[in-house]
C-alpha cells in the first residue's frame, strides 16, 4: 500500500504511528478530552524505583556523586546578610556515561525497547538527550536515529548544537540534520514509520521514571552528608522532565518537606522556533522559550500525555541571565576546579543568588551538572555570539537584552534571584486548557484535574475560570 507521506498524510496518522512506536495507548488513560489518569499512566510502565536503579546500574547509569561547594558557598556568604549564606551541594551528573542526568531517562526507555524487541531506536532533540539515547543504544547493540534541530535558514549552527551532532555520530547514532521549522515533528515521525523504531520519547512515561533515581539518590546521599533532607532543590526547567521525574523520586524518598524550584535562562522577546532569532541565543534549552510553554502546556511534545507535567511539582520558579550562568561556570571552574557545561549552570547561578536569601544551616542542592566540550565551552558559546553582533560587557545582568547583548555581573552580589509569578504560569495553563474543552463543558472531574495539574485547589480553579 503507498502511504501518502505529504505533510497532511504524515500528520494525520500521527497517533497510529506513536502507538506502534511505543506501545503506549494512551487513550487508556483519558477520561474525556482534558482529564486523563497521570497516575496510571506512570505507574503501568511496570518499573518501580528499584527496577529503575537495578536497569540503570546494568550500563553504568546513576549513583553519581553529590559534591558540596564550599567555596562557592565562601563566597556567598562574603556578600551575604549576617546568619545567611546556605550549603550549596551539585549533583554531578556529568559522571553519567554520556555526560549528562539524560542517561537516566534514555537508560529506561532504551530498555525497554530491547525487552520489547525492537531493533532500533529513535529521538527528536537538540540537546544533550541524543548523546544519551546513542550511548545507551549502543551499549544494548540497538541502532540509533536522532532528528536534530541544527540550523537557521543559512545553514549556520551554534557550536554546542554541534558539538552534541559530533557526540551522537562519535556513539554511533546517525544524526538527521534539519533547520529550525515545523518540519521537525513531520520528520521524525517519517522515521519512527520508516524503521518500525522505538520512540524513545523525552516525555514518555519511561524517560520521566528514570529521573525518579535521581531525586531519590539526592534525598539519600544529603542525610548522609548533611544530616538532613535537602531545603531546596534546584533543577534547570525546558521541557519539564528534569523537575518532574526528581521531584518524584524526593517523594519516594520521603523529601516531602523538601521545596522544588525551577529554573531557567530568561530569554524574554526571542523565540523558540524563530529563524532570525535561533542563534542570537545562547542556550539552546533550559530557557524561557521552552519552559514557558511547557509548562503552561506539556501536551505540546511528541506523544499524545506528556509524562513531564511541572506545574504539579514546583513550588517557585527563578529566572537568571546569560551572563550570570556563564559568570559561574568559570566561578565554579576557578574555585571549585570543577568544568563543567554552561546550561548545566542554569540552576546553580539560581542557587547562588537564593543562598543569600536563606540561613547558613539550610542546604540548597543544584540538581544536576553536565559535560563540557569543545562547542559546550563559554569561549565556544561567547565567540559565536560575538559574531552575530551580540555585545558582551561587564555590568548589572538586570540590563541585559536577550539578543542584544550579554552581561557579565561586574560583581558577584549583582547576581539576583528573580522570581517569575506562580500563579500567573497557573492561570496560563488553565486557559490554554480552555482552548481544549468549552468552559461550559467543563465538569468537576475537570477542575479537580486542573487543581491537580497546577498544585492548587478546586476553590482556586473555579475562581480563575468564572471570575
Amino acid at each position: 500500500m503507498n502511504l501518502d507521506m505529504s505533510y497532511k498524510g504524515v500528520m494525520s496518522r500521527q497517533d497510529e504511528i506513536i502507538k506502534k512506536s511505543t506501545r503506549i495507548e494512551y487513550s487508556d488513560y483519558e477520561i474525556n478530552k482534558l482529564t486523563f489518569d497521570y497516575e496510571k499512566m506512570m505507574k503501568d510502565t511496570g518499573i518501580n524505583l528499584q527496577d529503575i536503579i537495578r536497569i540503570q546500574r546494568e550500563t553504568g547509569v546513576g549513583n553519581t556523586p553529590l559534591i558540596e561547594l564550599k567555596n562557592l558557598t565562601r563566597l556567598v556568604r562574603k556578600i551575604s546578610p549576617s546568619g545567611k549564606g546556605a550549603r550549596i551541594f551539585v549533583k554531578d551528573e556529568q559522571c553519567n556515561p554520556s555526560g549528562s542526568f539524560k542517561d537516566r531517562r534514555a537508560s529506561i526507555s532504551v530498555y525497554m525497547a530491547e525487552k520489547l524487541g525492537y531493533k532500533g531506536v529513535a529521538a527528536a532533540t537538540s540537546g544533550n538527550y541524543g548523546a544519551a539515547v546513542a550511548s545507551q543504544a549502543a551499549m544494548r547493540n540497538l541502532d540509533c536515529i536522532i532528528v536534530q534541530e541544527c540550523y537557521d535558514s543559512k545553514k549556520v549552527g551554534q557550536p554546542e548544537i554541534l558539538e552534541k551532532q559530533r557526540k551522537c555520530e562519535c556513539l554511533g547514532s546517525e544524526v538527521i540534520q534539519l533547520s529550525v521549522g515545523p518540519e521537525l515533528f513531520y520528520s521524525f515521525l517519517r522515521v519512527l514509520e520508516e524503521t518500525g523504531f522505538f520512540n524513545a520519547s523525552l516525555y514518555s512515561p519511561y524517560g520521566i521514571a528514570g529521573v525518579e533515581s535521581l531525586g531519590y539518590e539526592i534525598a539519600m546521599q544529603c542525610r548522609e552528608q548533611a544530616g538532613k533532607d535537602p531545603d531546596v532543590v534546584i533543577a534547570t526547567n525546558a521541557g519539564g522532565g528534569n523537575l518532574t521525574g526528581t521531584a518524584r523520586g524526593l517523594i519516594k524518598a520521603g523529601a516531602v518537606d523538601t521545596k522544588i524550584c525551577g529554573a531557567s535562562v530568561d530569554l524574554s522577546g526571542l523565540h523558540m522556533a524563530s529563524d532570525i532569532d535561533f542563534n542570537r541565543k545562547s542556550f539552546t534549552t533550559g530557557h524561557t522559550g521552552f519552559s514557558i510553554p511547557f509548562t503552561t502546556w506539556p501536551d505540546r511534545a511528541d506523544v499524545p500525555r506528556s509524562a513531564a507535567r511541572a506545574l504539579r511539582y514546583m513550588d517557585e520558579y527563578l529566572l537568571v541571565k546569560q551572563g550570570e550562568v556563564f559568570f559561574i561556570t568559570e566561578t565554579l571552574a576557578e574555585l571549585e576546579g570543577m568544568e563543567r557545561g554552561p546550561a548545566g549552570n542554569t540552576s546553580l547561578a539560581a542557587a547562588f543568588a537564593l543562598a543569600r536569601e536563606l540561613d547558613k544551616d539550610q542546604v540548597i542542592v543544584v540538581q544536576e551538572t553536565e559535560y563540557t566540550g569543545a562547542g559546550k565551552h563559554p569561549l565556544a558559546q561567547l565567540s559565536f555570539a560575538r559574531q552575530n553582533g551580540i555585545e558582551i560587557k561587564f555590568g548589572n545582568p538586570d540590563e541585559e537584552i536577550p539578543g542584544k547583548n550579554i552581561i557579565f555581573p561586574k560583581h558577584p552580589s549583582l547576581i539576583n534571584s528573580r522570581y517569575y509569578e506562580m500563579d500567573k504560569l497557573r492561570r496560563s495553563y488553565i486557559k490554554n486548557a480552555l482552548k481544549v474543552v468549552n468552559i461550559n463543558e467543563l465538569e468537576d472531574i475537570d477542575i479537580e484535574f486542573l487543581a491537580e495539574e497546577t498544585n492548587t485547589n478546586v476553590d482556586y480553579v473555579k475562581k480563575i475560570l468564572y471570575n
